[in-house]
């Protein structure tokens, strides 16, 4: 789940509804059982202001919330944290009369000592969790057993027929594994023609993939790691994978699911490939050409994986401001609060703080409803800010209340999403991810233009950043999405001073107990420029009577014209 600043740092370092739906039944807040954090003695500014935001981001990301795992005391302490910033800032419930959406999520904890057994050809695989592979199931079941599945070779593993590509083609998968390549066709040959070039599609990502091998039937999937097509090491997937994972319930969730499915590094599938009388290299270059046929792999895989399952409870946290004039019509401010939680099994520090992902949005969504409730005249159109869960675990917050909002997907005039803020210091620029996508890109520019910084696209469109963060539940649904990140051009230093910026983060921080406040290092002007201007594009919004739209030919266009029909 990698944000535009880490996208452009781990690829620099590795280089680098569409029906109108009625809101739910108010839900009661779930029962609190941790001790709730010691009380803040900050005096809060309304404007937004570079000392509110630390002090915000610091007790968020402090030990304290011991990395803000779902389901765990840190959970508790966090929302009751956003909670308790809501009503000071004067917002009101914003589900029914709570400020709590319950989402229900089942958690799963493979155990670790699970070998992946491969016989290619006769010869043994005893594949280890963690150092060779990683897998794991989303049925909710606490034991997976496949018994000589055979392997085959399914290129990218994508059917797009708009694109005329179908690695399945003629192919029957029922019972079998997949194993496949990350990223889109095109991408490791460099090859411009094929989908969106350099850029990354829906088609690219992991969970497409897994998701396209439930279709045809697969019995598990597994993809091969590679640094460059990933935009990050083995270190994040291993460490990922790792521990609790969470999901959906089944029942909650109508997207195919696999029995099992994971990855293996490229050093494991060099060797798979070559006991199969293929060479690696040369895959990668046939799985690039129009008319690649799936190849079987000689190989059998067998797997008993034993988890421990544990139906849970997580919540989205959700405040309020109600518009003057037409309050059934909202733009919605977004930010994830979870991260990735403490690993007690770890030694020294094993806390996941989390103060970039994302402390630095959930502080950045509070601030902007600080100027909200300051704003005069008042918004004429209802502002809710959402402190969605789960991201970490594949954007399960924000999925489960675009399928249960608050305010109908068709009121929803907007999302502006903040994830993972730069504190770099002040740009020349400002990155949109997925630029050219919406009519929101318009109302943003004049308001940079007065900041003095270009807007454009993020730097490494390859990572696939439009596709990672919670605005993407939004988007798939119609409803237009704004995700903007501070810029790669430093007013002190430059580009090269940007770009050495990120790829510190991605090396040294991203996802790893590292990733704290950091009072001695951190450049918060910038950051107050990136959150005022998203708060002067609610600020435009809230006040007419705008409703923008995708680009003619983007692919959430006809969902949000279906949407939108007889206003």
């Amino acid at each position: 789940m990698l944000r535009p600043l880490l996208l452009s740092a781990i690829a620099l370092a590795t280089l680098a509804a569409c029906q109108r739906e009625a809101a739910p039944p108010a839900e009661p807040a779930a029962p609190q059982t941790a001790v709730a954090p010691a009380a803040s003695t900050h005096a809060f500014d309304p404007a937004i202001r570079a000392e509110d935001f630390a002090d915000l981001v610091k007790t968020l990301s402090s030990d304290e919330f011991e990395g803000r795992g779902p389901g765990s005391p840190g959970e508790d302490k966090t929302v009751d944290y956003i909670k308790a910033q809501f009503e000071r800032i004067g917002l009101k419930p914003g589900n029914g009369d709570s400020y709590f959406q319950t989402v229900p999520m089942t958690e799963t904890t493979a155990d670790e000592s699970t070998s992946l057994k491969i016989d290619a050809n006769g010869k043994p695989y005893d594949l280890k969790f963690g150092t060779d592979m990683v897998m794991g199931t989303r049925t909710g079941k606490s034991e997976v057993k496949i018994d000589g599945s055979d392997l085959v070779f399914v290129g990218y593993g994508v059917n797009a027929p708009e694109q005329k590509w179908n690695d399945y083609a003629g192919l029957d998968v029922k019972g079998k594994t997949v194993v496949m390549f990350v990223n889109d066709p095109g991408f490791h040959s460099k090859d411009e023609s094929l989908f969106e070039g350099k850029r990354m599609t829906y088609y690219g990502r992991w969970t497409y993939k897994f998701e396209e091998a439930a279709r045809q039937g697969a019995a598990a999937a597994i993809i091969v790691h590679d640094t460059e097509g990933a935009s990050y090491g083995w270190d994040v997937v291993r460490g990922s994978w790792s521990g609790a994972q969470f999901d959906l319930r089944a029942a909650d969730d109508p997207t195919p699911r696999l029995p099992a499915q994971g990855w293996i590094t490229a050093d494991v599938a060099k060797r798979l490939f070559a006991d199969a009388g293929l060479d690696l290299a040369a895959e990668y270059k046939a799985a690039n050409k129009r008319g690649f046929k799936a190849k079987p792999l000689n190989a059998k895989l067998s797997l008993d994986l034993k988890s421990k399952v544990t139906e849970k409870q997580s919540r989205n946290v959700i405040g309020v401001m109600p518009g003057s004039a037409r309050p059934d019509e909202a733009i919605v401010y977004m930010a994830h609060w979870d991260h990735l939680g403490k690993h007690p099994e770890e030694a020294g520090d094993n806390i996941y703080n989390g103060a970039i992902d994302n402390a630095t949005g959930v502080a950045g969504i509070i601030e902007v409803a600080g100027a909200f409730a300051a704003q005069q005249p008042k918004p004429q159109r209802s502002v809710v800010f959402l402190a969605v869960t789960l991201e970490e675990s594949g954007l399960l917050g924000s999925k489960y209340y675009v399928a249960h909002p608050t305010i109908p997907l068709d009121k929803t005039v907007a999302v502006v999403n903040i994830d993972a803020m730069s504190v770099a210091g002040k740009t020349h620029d400002m990155t949109v991810v997925g630029f050219g996508s919406s009519e929101l890109e318009d109302v943003l520019k004049p308001i940079a233009d007065k900041q003095g910084r270009k807007l454009h696209a993020e730097t490494h469109p390859e990572a696939g950043g439009f596709f990672r963060s919670d605005h993407f539940n939004f988007a798939k649904a119609g409803v237009p999405a704004l995700y903007v990140d501070g810029g790669n051009d430093l007013v002190e230093g430059g580009v090269a001073a940007g770009e050495a910026a990120g790829k510190d983060y991605g090396d040294n921080r991203y996802h790893k107990p590292a990733d704290e406040y950091d009072a001695a290092t951190w450049k918060l002007d910038g950051t107050m420029d990136d959150l005022t201007a998203v708060y002067e594009v609610g600020r435009e919004l809230s006040g007419s009577d705008k409703w923008p739209n995708w680009y003619a030919g983007n692919a959430f266009k006809a969902a949000r014209d279906k949407m939108m029909q007889g206003k």
